[in-house]
């Protein structure tokens, strides 16, 4: 009886210890991308500003949608300093090259009113970037919110459901937008109230 006990308690204390490290924000990994007329681009130069990441596909209409509210986000919060990019992963979709993905990804801003960069990425380099194994069912878009500092405090599971819909909606992402904008821009990464991982 003792035995159960302990090697329960054990089990117990293995469940915190996880829950208690998914609470803590993460330091992003650098993340190389390609922005129309910029050309490649890192994450880590944009330290300094809350970075609103998200994975999406042109085609998809919830991205399309998301494009909408994201850029409200965007003009909101700019001068705060707030940074929203959206990063197509189907650009190398269908035989598509890097001299097609520009017009992809321009086309999609344009269409959907995205008032903030649009690039695109590999889709392999996302999947690492977020963690996601190819045995992942993902859905899209993902999204991704990292402080100053360049630690991700929120981002979206790879499938969908009651987590991805608790992250993926206007009032929850406006509320960790502007948690994030109020974290000092110096000093440690402090734990953020509940992470989407």
């Amino acid at each position: 009886m003792k035995l159960v006990n302990f090697l329960t308690l054990l089990v117990i204390s293995a469940i915190s210890l996880s829950a208690g490290d998914a609470n803590e924000p993460r330091k992003a990994p650098e993340l190389a991308f390609n922005l129309p007329g910029q050309g490649q681009k890192l994450l880590s130069q944009y330290r300094g500003k809350v970075v609103a990441i998200e994975f999406i596909m042109t085609t998809c209409p919830h991205c399309q949608a998301a494009a909408k509210e994201m850029t409200k986000f965007q003009n909101e919060y700019a001068a705060r300093g707030l940074q929203v990019i959206d990063l197509a992963i189907n650009a190398y979709d269908n035989g598509g090259t890097d001299a097609t993905a520009p017009g992809l990804v321009q086309s999609f801003a344009a269409e959907h009113g995205a008032g903030f960069p649009v690039g695109w990425v590999k889709r392999d380099s996302m999947m690492s970037f977020m963690g996601f194994s190819i045995m992942d069912r993902m859905v899209v878009p993902q999204l991704v919110l990292i402080d100053r500092k360049g630690y991700i405090h929120y981002q979206t599971p790879a499938g969908s459901g009651p987590e991805w819909e608790a992250l993926m909606n206007e009032p929850a992402v406006r509320a960790h937008i502007e948690e994030l904008l109020a974290l000092p821009a110096k000093g440690t990464p402090m734990a953020s109230a509940k992470k989407h991982s």
